[in-house]
């Protein structure tokens, strides 16, 4: 990067333990309005000019200023502040900064924020023309779930940047003839004396589209996944990969190059849930969902509690009768995903997972009627799969009240040998009242390795089972029971994961222990559903 760039005076990093900052000027900003030997046209005119000076200046120092400033030229809405726009123009303004400067990347930064609240403008139009104003010299790679969508953000910049207005306070700045088309335009700066140097460019693209031979300074990805596709595994991996493999090496500098991904939440295993699954500690992530009454837990930062005003992200764009409106079109998976920015109901859904009954200890021996271990048995083939399933075996009883408790969850990646074994020494550890369960895939492979089980179980009460119908079917008359809050959780570490995927079913990434779970319950006799035993 061109050290010999002009860097703006750098604004406060946004903190949510302070209010909200109004743009501030490190320097004051002197008109240069001169009066001597001007006629009143000729002082007009200056005044004139030298209020555009002044609000380029300010524009130059405060994306958020900016943005407010150019609202009319990108939108013929009437522009509706909230807190959140003043959040991200901060954040943005912040990260540009120090790719401006050539520092390493703080973090790369995740946003999940509702549909209608301004984002695309924020993040995919208005800010790599903001950044061009200051350093003409930067290189955008812009990324969508559909190259129409993709195109629109960027047309909306290059219209930002042909307006009279643009062209007023900044005259210095525009697209390179020669290289002005939606999906790939670059700009260019001219200094007093009429010498052109060249700039940035922007290059738009799609989810899988091709990237060879483009970098960027910045990378954004706006909606990488449609809405209607979300619960298609073929989809969602695609951005994934997609993202993982192939955007993330169109970095200028690896070092410096920061990714921002703004997207609502859509599946479990999105690209905002696959990237957050990593775990890397340079990754801020900012989760605001439209309503705090339900989704409380999901919001990230904490502090950003303060800014709901009755439980509402924004009171004047989504209203709690717009809210019920949303959930209305969007069902309830659609609206806890957008709106809730956590892609699975917090009721209503398949499984209420609230309804679970939490215990610190079992009840007396007197109550139970029967106890099982399910085992739901997978491959560990990680050329077939990045991730691939796991082996589970579910622990569950029937007590003489008609509730059910969930002792224990085993769960693990063992080639086939070790899992055998595991299976073993979890049945010894049980004990022989345990009845021990199977299931059996389809196909004479499955029935071979459900009868090795059973033959490496001899002198256990072993069963293999060969289930119809399909995971959800089978997963139906438990639910009823968990939403009526007739099963108990035992305590244990492995509470956490198990919640999360039986919350998550149907739509879940893994749905392992759901199925070992409905396993053992149409084991434990009560099922009407699916399932033949053997």
């Amino acid at each position: 990067m061109s050290s010999s760039l002009s860097p703006i005076p750098l604004s406060p990093f946004y903190t949510p333990t302070t209010p909200i900052p109004t743009p501030t000027l490190s320097a004051p900003i002197t008109p240069t309005l001169k009066l001597v030997n001007k006629s009143k046209r000729d002082i007009i005119t200056q005044a004139a000019y030298d209020m555009d000076s002044i609000k380029a200046e300010r524009c130059k120092r405060s994306f958020s200023y900016f943005l407010s400033e150019f609202w009319s030229e990108i939108s013929n809405e009437v522009f509706k502040s909230n807190w959140h726009i003043e959040v991200f123009c901060n954040e943005l303004q912040h990260i540009a900064e120090i790719v401006a400067k050539g520092l390493p990347k703080e973090h790369d930064l995740i946003v999940n924020v509702s549909p209608g609240t301004t984002k695309t403008i924020t993040f995919s139009i208005a800010f790599p023309v903001w950044c061009w104003i200051n350093w003409h010299w930067m290189r955008f790679i812009t990324t969508s779930y559909s190259s129409a969508l993709s195109l629109e953000s960027a047309e909306y910049s290059r219209d930002l940047i042909r307006s009279e207005k643009f062209g007023r306070y900044f005259p210095e700045l525009d697209i390179k003839p020669d290289k002005d088309t939606k999906s790939n335009f670059r700009v260019q700066k001219m200094d007093t004396k009429g010498k052109v140097t060249l700039g940035g460019n922007r290059y738009s693209t799609s989810i899988g589209g091709t990237l060879t031979g483009f970098h960027g300074h910045i990378l954004i990805v706006d909606d990488p996944l449609d809405p209607n596709r979300a619960f298609s595994p073929v989809e969602v991996n695609k951005a994934n990969r997609w993202i993982d493999q192939t955007l993330s090496t169109r970095k200028v500098d690896k070092a410096v190059t920061p990714t921002i991904l703004v997207m609502q939440r859509l599946a479990e295993n999105d690209p905002s849930g696959y990237l957050l699954s990593k775990e890397k500690t340079n990754v801020k992530h900012i989760c605001l969902p439209g309503q705090i009454r339900d989704y409380k837990e999901y919001l990230k930062p904490k502090a950003f509690e303060s800014f709901y005003i009755d439980d509402l992200f924004d009171p004047i764009r989504m209203p709690w009768a717009v809210l019920k409106d949303m959930e209305a079109d969007l069902g309830q998976y659609g609206f806890a995903g957008q709106v809730g920015q956590n892609p699975t109901p917090p009721s209503g859904g398949m499984f209420k997972i609230d309804k679970f009954i939490m215990i610190d200890k079992l009840p007396s021996e007197v109550n139970f009627v029967k106890t099982v271990r399910y085992w739901d048995k997978a491959g560990t083939d990680e050329l077939v799969s990045k991730d691939p399933d796991y082996t589970v075996g579910v622990k569950m009883s029937l007590l003489k009240s008609g509730k059910y408790i969930v002792h224990d969850v085993v769960r693990g990646r063992w080639e086939s040998q070790e899992r055998e074994a595991k299976i073993k020494d979890v049945a010894e550890a049980d004990g022989p009242s345990v009845i021990v369960w199977v299931e059996q895939e389809p196909g004479s492979g499955g029935k071979e390795s459900a009868q090795a089980t059973i033959r490496n179980l001899a002198g256990y009460s072993a069963h293999r089972e060969s289930p119809v119908g399909n995971k959800i079917a089978r997963a139906d008359t438990l639910s009823v029971q968990v939403n009526e809050g007739n099963v108990m959780l035992l305590k244990g570490e492995w509470n956490a994961p198990y919640k999360t995927e039986i919350g998550f079913f149907p739509f879940s990434k893994h749905k392992d222990q759901t199925d070992a779970t409905s396993g053992a319950f149409r084991a434990l006799g009560n099922s009407k559903n699916a399932g033949m035993l053997f």
